[in-house]
């Protein structure tokens, strides 16, 4: 299916993988065609938190995935991680949800950015190396990533990789990067190559080497759904053969449209026909099937292609999860240590941010007792919500004391505290 484009003459607003984007979610929905997750939580089985309280808002395609899930077929999980400096509660979240993908069945793929760090941020390859392993590898794992499942690697590392990315640059110019990114004139080269890089990451997980074709999620923040529009672009580019449903409403019947993408393409479309049932009537650049689903249509044409050297993409799926404010209320920044809880932290030093942490409570003790607080400005609230409670009805609990007045802040802060000290220790030892 092809992106949403923007309306004439004016002009769409851009999600920045790089910058300090703020994200409007009242709009985001509509000005990027993504679709709400809500919709398809009554479909998840065991559903991680994230989707439980709404953390989780966003997706594209992820009914690929639940289908998969349901039926129990092959998928996979992939995201990637930017070794640019400590790891803090944001980048946990990406961690959990691959961790649980894992656990419903995924194979999963977990990519070290060093190309993109070293493009990006300037850190050295050495310092990519350093803080890939110490910060992320091992976190990773020690959060329940099952490393003999899963497939972790540096980016630089990965010549399937590199060879995947030179392929998928046939497919994209710099004009279109250009749209995407808002890249201008001065952009250095590297940083062009770094997108194809993560390009790649997110199709690897569907060469032959790991099994072939197959729906893949990506578990990101809104910031980085450009690069899930660009691959779902260049996954449908690569492909020998699009299979589209075509409805002719006057007609009164459909079909399932096998379209060629190239001429040599076309030269083997007899041959794909023939392994179709169901009625058929060929054209130059298409045939057009009757009377057999979709599906079976579809995988037909994706064995075909397979066989005639083609990749079969799949278009990524993703999932989006509204971000974690930093510490003081602002944005959670990397460069600001004061504003983040890093995973490796000394835990007391942890703690003690906590203690300091913007509350959403009221001036005096008497008018938080009189009015109740305000959990949802109160970042201590979110603490717990998204990391320190797991039962659903003790995060509710929390919620209604805090606006009935009940829960103090100062009672708050000390036991998010405490559960932040003793889940870091933990995680650390």
């Amino acid at each position: 299916m092809p992106e949403p484009q923007p309306e004439p003459g004016r002009e769409q607003p851009r999600l920045d993988p790089w910058g300090s984007t703020v994200i409007d979610y009242s709009k985001v929905f509509t000005e990027f065609g993504i679709s709400r997750f809500e919709e398809l939580l009554p479909r998840v089985k065991e559903p991680h938190l994230y989707m439980r309280r709404r953390i989780i808002m966003g997706h594209r395609d992820y009914e690929l995935i639940l289908d998969a899930m349901e039926r129990r077929r092959p998928f996979a999980v992939m995201s990637g991680f930017m070794p640019s400096g400590k790891l803090h509660l944001g980048g946990k979240m990406v961690m959990d949800e691959i961790i649980w993908h894992q656990r419903m069945g995924a194979a999963a793929f977990v990519s070290i950015a060093d190309m993109e760090a070293h493009a990006v941020r300037g850190i050295s390859w050495r310092e990519c190396k350093e803080i890939g392993v110490s910060e992320y590898v091992l976190s990773l794992i020690a959060l329940g990533f099952d490393p003999h499942r899963g497939f972790i690697y540096f980016q630089s590392e990965n010549r399937m990789l590199h060879d995947l990315a030179f392929e998928l640059g046939c497919e994209v110019n710099i004009g279109e990067m250009s749209a995407v990114y808002g890249f201008s004139g001065d952009v250095n080269v590297s940083k062009c190559v770094s997108v194809l890089m993560q390009s790649a990451d997110i199709l690897q997980p569907q060469l032959a080497a790991f099994g072939g074709p197959k729906p893949t999620v990506i578990p990101v923040g809104f910031d980085q759904d450009p690069h899930i529009r660009l691959t779902r672009d260049i996954a449908s580019r690569a492909r020998l053969f699009t299979v589209e449903l075509v409805k002719r409403e006057k007609d009164e019947y459909e079909c399932v449209r096998v379209r060629a993408k190239t001429r040599d393409a076309a030269s083997a479309l007899k041959e794909v026909s023939s392994r179709l049932g169901g009625e058929k009537r060929a054209y130059e650049m298409h045939v057009d099937v009757y009377g057999e689903p979709f599906e079976e249509v579809e995988r037909v044409v994706r064995e075909a292609e397979i066989e005639l050297g083609g990749y079969g993409f799949y278009p990524p799926a993703a999932t989006f999860h509204r971000f974690m404010r930093g510490l003081g209320g602002g944005k959670m920044s990397s460069s600001k240590p004061e504003s983040y809880i890093a995973l490796t932290e000394p835990p007391e030093e942890a703690a003690a941010k906590v203690m300091n942490a913007k509350t959403g409570g009221r001036a005096t003790l008497e008018e938080q007792r009189r009015l109740g607080g305000v959990p949802e400005e109160c970042i201590v609230y979110e603490l717990l919500m998204f990391h320190l409670i797991e039962d659903d009805r003790h995060v509710a609990e929390v919620y209604e004391e805090c606006i009935s007045g009940r829960r103090t802040c100062a009672a708050c802060k000390k036991a998010a505290a405490e559960l932040m000290l003793s889940f870091l220790k933990e995680h650390q030892e």
